[in-house]
């Protein structure tokens, strides 16, 4: 667990070496206990996952949550070059979001969370999708941050936010 004095860093994955995908893997399984049908098939199916993630897709966007200086206990993966085919263009979008269950509740995941928001401000709308039994905790948080439920493909919830409106918003 997180002290309440250590000190929680919001950075930009540098590199994705053996360890740190290990390491992903972990939160990954971690997140997902308990809810197997939305983290695929398991250990090997989220190494192709996020290696999809960092391969290109969304390396400038893959950000990590680290305590005690280097040990990983979250990741975000943001997006702002995704093609929507709900939205018929291109939007931003968030692919996976994890925190590793042994320390979640410790304000790790709005610290994820705002880091990937910043990064994505500019792309005016947000996609992402989300497991329909995962309410309890991620819609309701995804909603507090002003995400709406706007349709479902089978297990999935899709959810998006209007950036624009929010950044209007602050001019006023």
């Amino acid at each position: 667990m997180t002290e309440k004095n250590e000190e929680v860093k919001i950075e930009k994955l540098q590199k994705l070496d053996q360890e740190t995908l290990e390491r992903l893997i972990e939160i990954y399984m971690s997140a997902y206990e308990g809810m197997r049908e939305y983290g695929g098939e398991g250990e090997s199916y989220a190494k192709r996952y996020l290696r999809w993630c960092w391969g290109g897709k969304a390396k400038d966007g893959f950000f990590v949550a680290k305590i005690g200086g280097d040990k990983i206990v979250g990741f975000i993966v943001c997006d702002k070059d995704w093609y929507s085919k709900y939205e018929g263009k291109t939007v931003g979008a968030i692919h996976e979001f994890a925190v590793d269950k042994a320390y979640q509740g410790h304000g790790i995941g709005h610290k994820l969370m705002d880091k990937c928001l910043e990064y994505l401000k500019d792309t005016g709308r947000i996609e992402l999708w989300v497991g329909e039994k995962n309410y309890g905790g991620a819609i309701k948080f995804y909603e507090k941050y002003g995400f709406k439920k706007v349709g479902q493909h089978g297990i999935w919830v899709r959810m998006v936010k209007d950036t624009k409106k929010e950044i209007k918003r602050e001019e006023k």
